[in-house]
Parts: C-alpha cells; sequence; structure tokens
C-alpha cells in the first residue's frame, strides 16, 4: 500500500491517506508521482538514527548500518535528494527535510508499536521483536496502527525503551547518559537499550538490564577496563562496548 506523504510538515501522520499501491514498491509519495519505496523508507530510518545520535550522517555510515556497498548509498540519496527528502551537501553529510523527517517517523512509529505488540500480546522476547518488526513495518495500515496503539494503552516506549513517535510525528527526547559514563558509586535506572542485536540483547537481559531496572556501578577497571555494577542484588562485569549501549539516567541521591 501507498501513501501521500503532504509537504505540509503540520499535518497528523494518521490523517495521511492511503491508496492501493504496487506491493514491490509500496509506500509513500513525497511528491505527485514519486513513490517511496521500502528501501527508501530503511534509508530514512537509519539517517534518522544517526541524525539523533549526533553522529555525521556520511555515506560510509549509512552502508555500515544497512549492509550495503557505498556507490548503492550515493545513488540512494541523489534520488532522496530528487525527492526532497534528503538535503546532501558533499563532504558536510547528508540531513532529513521535514518531509522525509516525517516519513522516517512513520515507519518508526510502525515499528515500535509492533515490537510493542509483538512482545506484549504475542509472547515474543525483547531480542526477537526487531527484526520481526522489521519485515512488517512497511506494510501495516493507519487503521491497523491505530487499532494497536489502542489496544497497547497509548504506550510512550517501545520494549527496548526508545520512544514511540506519536500519530502527530512528536518524539519524546531520549537519554544520552550511557551506563560506560557513571562513576563507582552511580546509582541510576535504565531507559534505553540498543537493539540492533538480538544475541546481545539476549545477554544483558540475562543479567537484567531491562529498562526501568535499577543499576550500581560498584568498580570501573582502569585504563578503558570493564565496569562491575549490581543488578537486582546480584553483581556482573560488563565491558566497555555493553556498557555503552545501555542508556540510563541517574537516581537521585
Amino acid at each position: 500500500m501507498s501513501a501521500t506523504v503532504p509537504t505540509d510538515s503540520d499535518r497528523p501522520l494518521r490523517e495521511w491517506t492511503y491508496v492501493l499501491a504496487d506491493e514491490t514498491t509500496t509506500s509513500r509519495t513525497s511528491r505527485k508521482d514519486d513513490v517511496i519505496t521500502h528501501a527508501m523508507e530503511d534509508y530514512l530510518k537509519v539517517i534518522y538514527s544517526l541524525q539523533s545520535q549526533n553522529e555525521k550522517v556520511t555515506t560510509q555510515a549509512i552502508a555500515e548500518r544497512l549492509k550495503v556497498q557505498s556507490p548503492s548509498v550515493t545513488n540512494m540519496i541523489k534520488r532522496l535528494a530528487d525527492m526532497n527528502l534528503v538535503e546532501h551537501t558533499p563532504y558536510r553529510g547528508v540531513l532529513l527535510t521535514a518531509t522525509g523527517e516525517r516519513a522516517a517517523l512513520e515507519v518508526i512509529r510502525h515499528h515500535r508499536l509492533l515490537e510493542l505488540y509483538l512482545a506484549d500480546a504475542l509472547g515474543y522476547s525483547w531480542d526477537e521483536v526487531h527484526a520481526e518488526a522489521e519485515q512488517l513495518e512497511h506494510s501495516i495500515s493507519e487503521e491497523f496502527e491505530a487499532r494497536i496503539d489502542r489496544a497497547l494503552g497509548y504506550p510512550t516506549t517501545d520494549p527496548h525503551g526508545d520512544p514511540i513517535p506519536s500519530a502527530e510525528g512528536e518524539v519524546q527526547p531520549m537519554a544520552q547518559l550511557l551506563l560506560a559514563d557513571l562513576e563507582m558509586g552511580d546509582e541510576a535506572t535504565v531507559e534505553r537499550v540498543w537493539d540492533r542485536d538480538a544475541e546481545m540483547l539476549r545477554y544483558l537481559g540475562g543479567l537484567g538490564l531491562y529498562p526501568n531496572a535499577s543499576v550500581t556501578v560498584v568498580e570501573r577497571f582502569p585504563f578503558g577496563g570493564p565496569l562491575r555494577i549490581r543488578v537486582l542484588g546480584e553483581e556482573h562485569i560488563i565491558g566497555r562496548e555493553l556498557a555503552n549501549a545501555v542508556h540510563v539516567r541517574r537516581q537521585d541521591p
């Protein structure tokens, strides 16, 4: 299915009008006759993700995220720029336009609502929902999205703690502080966990590092070494790579 993407950034996502389209192209149009395909939506999601992490959005960074070759990224960015979905300045990176950002946010909203529905209603574990939602996010209608939202009680975060964009395209600020940034003795609450590595999620889940869990840094080993943490009364040692995948909020003293 496909939809017409309005250039008016004030128009709610849920009001986008869906019409039938070739299932091999799908999605939305940024201008008359310009169809935003599933692949384009994936690019817009990645660009949004990189931007929200305050990273420079280069073709190399996009290629690494999507596991494609750099020339393919260059060609796609040109197409997205022609459709007024991104701005690309050579050697300075890629930025979403207002229209591109709203298209990205709609797909992200689908994805994160689906993740939560899979977990809460269908019993998927938190390490399974991302891959499943990736397959479904492009295909659901706005009515189905609205029914999931209502059935889940209008949630604001997904199973990994990532904010779910509202139907109007608003997104809650994300926690930027990392577990790796905490000092010895700091107590914090887990807010978000990086969700693209299922094996890592299984491991962190085994330590109890789910959103809303309390964690205390017991010891920081020197020279970039691991952390000793306490979760649910048990101590664990985790490396910096894992600690950098967990976003936290310091608890008040």
